[in-house]
C-alpha cells in the first residue's frame, strides 16, 4: 500500500476542526464526517475515519466507514493521486489515477491546498510529479502559480530549466525566489552569528582585554602556577579571543555535485553560499560540477542566478572538480573546502583521494557532506566514504540547521559535530 503521507501528517490533516462539513464536524451519526458506525465510541469512530482516508476505502479496507461532506472531498483528492477514481479496489492495489491534463491537475492542486496543511500538500505534489510524470506540466505558468513551493519543487524546476519556454521562465524564477528568500530568512541570521563567533575565537591573542579572556585556556596554561596556600592560580600568561576585523580571515570553497540526486543540496548550498559571501571576513567561492566544472562565484550575490546557472543531472568527475578547487587555494592554513557529493566518482578515484590528502597535508580543513538537506544521506559510495574517513575527512549527511555549526568547527579547527546516525 502506498499511503499519501506519513501517519502523523495524515492525522494532523484529517483531525482539524471546522464548519459543519469540515473534518472533525459530526454528522447525524455522531461521527466526524463518517456515515454509519452506530454504537461505536467517538474515539474509535475517529480512528476508523482516519484509517479510511489513508487506506482508500472499499469492502476490503476493513473499516466499514463511509465518508460524507468535506471528508468525501478529501478522499476524492487522495483517490485522484493514489487510486483509480470510483473503481473499487483494495488499498494494497491502489495506483495512480490523476489525469495528466492541465485543467484537471490545476483543480486538484487547488483542492489539496484547501483540504490539507502545507506539509502534506508538499508530499502529495512530490508524489504526483514522481508517480505520474507531471513534470512537463510545470512548464506552464498557470500550473506553477497553483503549486505549493518548496525545496523539492525548486529542484524539479532546475532539472527542467533547459526545456523551459520563455513564457514560463519568469514565473519559475518568481517561484524559486520565494523559496530562496524564505530559506535565507530562516538560515542567515544564525549562520552569520555562529560564524562571526568562530572567526573571533579562531584569532587567539596573548594580551587580551579583560572581557576577551578565554578563561578555560588561560587556567589550563597556568596550572603550574597554582598556590595551595591561597587556593588560587596566579596567571603569568593570558589567552584570549581576538576580534575579527573587516579583512578576510578565512577562505571557503563550496564544491557542489550537481547530479540529479543532489537537487535539494544544491538549493541549500547556494543559499548558504550567498550568506557566506555577504560576510566580509570570509572569501567564498562556489563551484558546481558534473563531468565539467563551473565556477559561479561571481553570481553569489543572487542565489537565484546561481541556481539557474546549474544543470542537474549528468555524470560526475569529483577529481576534476577538486583539481580546480585546489588551484584556487592561496592560503591553505586559512581555507575550508566543503565537498557536497554522494561520492559516485566517474573520474579517477586514486587521484581524487590523493588531492584530498594533499590539501589536508597543506593545512586545508576538508569537509565532506553526503547531503545538505533535511532528508538525511541519499544512496552514496560507501567505499569512497570509508577511504575519505581514513584520510581524517569523514563523510556524513548534514541538515541545514547543523551546517553553521559544522562550518564553525572547521574554521576553529576543532572536531566536526558529526551527527550520530545509529
Amino acid at each position: 500500500m502506498t499511503a499519501p503521507a506519513n501517519a502523523s501528517e495524515m492525522n494532523d490533516a484529517t483531525g482539524a476542526s471546522g464548519g459543519p462539513d469540515a473534518p472533525g464536524a459530526p454528522d447525524a451519526s455522531g461521527a466526524p464526517g463518517v456515515v454509519g458506525a452506530p454504537g461505536v465510541p467517538d474515539a474509535a469512530r475517529e480512528r476508523l475515519r482516519r484509517w479510511r482516508l489513508v487506506l482508500g476505502g472499499d469492502e476490503a479496507d476493513g473499516t466499514g466507514c463511509v465518508l460524507a461532506g468535506q471528508d468525501a472531498a478529501m478522499d476524492g483528492a487522495l483517490t485522484a493521486l493514489y487510486g483509480k477514481g470510483s473503481k473499487a479496489q483494495s488499498g494494497r492495489d491502489r495506483s495512480a489515477g490523476l489525469g495528466a491534463s492541465a485543467p484537471s491537475v490545476a483543480r486538484w492542486l487547488g483542492d489539496i491546498r484547501t483540504y490539507f496543511p502545507s506539509s502534506v500538500v508538499q508530499v502529495m505534489q512530490r508524489d504526483a510529479i514522481d508517480r505520474l510524470g507531471l513534470s512537463t506540466l510545470l512548464l506552464e505558468p498557470e500550473m506553477l502559480e497553483a503549486v505549493e513551493a518548496d525545496v523539492h519543487l525548486v529542484g524539479t524546476l532546475l532539472s527542467l530549466n533547459k526545456a523551459m519556454p520563455e513564457t514560463t521562465k519568469e514565473t519559475a524564477r518568481a517561484v524559486v525566489r520565494k523559496v530562496v528568500e524564505d530559506l535565507e530568512k530562516r538560515l542567515a541570521t544564525r549562520t552569520r552569528a555562529t560564524l562571526t563567533g568562530a572567526l573571533d575565537r579562531s584569532a587567539r591573542v596573548t594580551r587580551p582585554r579583560h572581557h576577551d579572556i578565554d578563561w578555560n585556556r588561560t587556567i589550563a596554561a597556568n596550572l603550574k602556577h597554582y598556590l595551595p596556600e591561597y587556593r588560587t592560580i596566579v596567571p603569568e600568561r593570558l589567552v584570549g579571543y581576538g576580534r575579527a576585523s573587516q579583512s578576510v580571515k578565512k577562505e571557503v570553497i563550496l564544491c557542489i555535485d550537481q547530479s540529479g540526486s543532489m537537487a535539494a543540496s544544491v538549493v541549500y548550498a547556494s543559499v548558504f553560499g550567498a550568506v557566506l559571501a555577504s560576510m566580509r571576513s570570509i572569501a567564498t567561492r562556489l563551484v558546481v560540477f558534473d563531468t565539467a566544472v563551473v565556477d559561479l562565484t561571481d553570481q553569489l550575490d543572487d542565489p537565484v542566478d546561481v541556481l539557474f546557472g546549474t544543470q542537474l543531472g549528468g555524470g560526475t568527475d569529483i577529481n576534476r572538480a577538486l583539481a580546480y578547487c585546489q588551484s584556487q587555494i592561496t592560503r591553505p592554513a586559512d581555507t575550508v573546502v566543503v565537498l557536497i557529493s554522494d561520492l559516485y566518482e566517474g573520474g579517477i578515484r586514486n587521484e581524487m583521494l590523493k588531492r584530498v590528502a594533499g590539501m589536508k597535508a597543506s593545512g586545508v580543513q576538508f569537509v565532506t557532506l553526503l547531503a545538505l538537506s533535511d532528508e538525511g544521506a541519499p544512496a552514496y559510495d560507501h567505499e569512497h566514504a570509508a577511504a575519505l574517513a581514513a584520510l581524517d575527512a569523514p563523510a556524513f549527511a548534514c541538515t541545514p540547521d547543523l551546517f553553521p555549526e559544522v562550518m564553525a568547527a572547521a574554521i576553529e579547527k576543532r572536531p566536526l559535530p558529526i551527527p550520530d546516525t545509529r
